[in-house]
């Protein structure tokens, strides 16, 4: 993988997270909606929407950048519509990252002929 590939993990990664969090609070605000007079669903429906097609965007970069097959990209994509699952995508692409930059510099500077 080459740097460009790397960003787009990284892109990835970084809105994993969040789209994580937000999830999480629009199921928070769902149950204080039905049981107080809190109702949050509206505003953290719209940020979480945002975050959910900003990774679907930056997912489907990163597919195309990786050539991941089928099942990895399966993987993110059923991980980004968990409630806790972009945590784990976090993970999982920070080791992905990290490993496409060693392997970039690697090849840089000619240590590996891949």
């Amino acid at each position: 993988m080459d740097m460009t590939t790397a960003s787009a993990l990284r892109r990835l990664r970084l809105v994993s997270a969040p789209e994580a969090v937000s999830f999480l609070l629009l199921l928070l605000c769902s149950v204080l909606k039905r049981t107080t007079d809190f109702n949050a669903v509206p505003v953290m429906g719209a940020v979480h929407g945002v975050l959910f097609v900003i990774y679907v965007l930056f997912w489907i970069d990163a597919w195309n950048r990786t050539k991941w097959n089928l099942k990895t990209a399966a993987l993110y994509f059923v991980l980004s519509v968990l409630p806790t699952g972009g945590f784990f995508a976090d993970r999982m692409l920070r080791r992905e990252a990290e490993a496409s930059v060693i392997a970039a510099r690697a090849r840089k500077e000619g240590v590996v002929n891949a």
